[in-house]
């Protein structure tokens, strides 16, 4: 199965989620300030108080979803995807499952089923 033609902008925009100048803030910075940005607004609902969250250990989870939503929808193939990601097929096919990534571009399930938040 081709991977092409998939993207993580378009299925977001797709459901009204962000759109083309929110991009270009995006754009403007940096991938860390954007999780601290996550981080913080999440921190809110909850008063500041994310207690009982291990960050530090989800975190590894969260940066390897991802990557591999980028690698999946800027691929044209599986087998590119996993080359790109330095690992091999088997690996590659058994992540997608585990992070349920194909599900997240399918047309018929929300994308937010697989997000986790603070």
């Amino acid at each position: 199965m081709t991977t092409k033609d998939k993207s993580v902008i378009l299925k977001l925009k797709a459901k009204n989620l962000i759109n083309d100048s929110l991009l270009v803030s995006i754009n403007n910075l940096t991938i860390e300030d954007l999780i601290a940005i996550k981080l913080e607004l999440s921190a809110r609902h909850i008063n500041n108080r994310p207690y009982g969250f291990n960050i530090w250990r989800k975190a590894n989870k969260m940066i390897r979803e991802s990557f591999l939503k980028f690698a999946y929808s800027t691929t044209n193939s599986k087998k590119a995807a996993a080359r790109f990601l330095g690992i091999d097929l088997r690996a590659y096919k058994e992540l997608l499952k585990e992070y349920k990534v194909e599900e997240f571009f399918s047309e018929n399930k929300k994308s937010t089923d697989n997000v986790e938040t603070l």
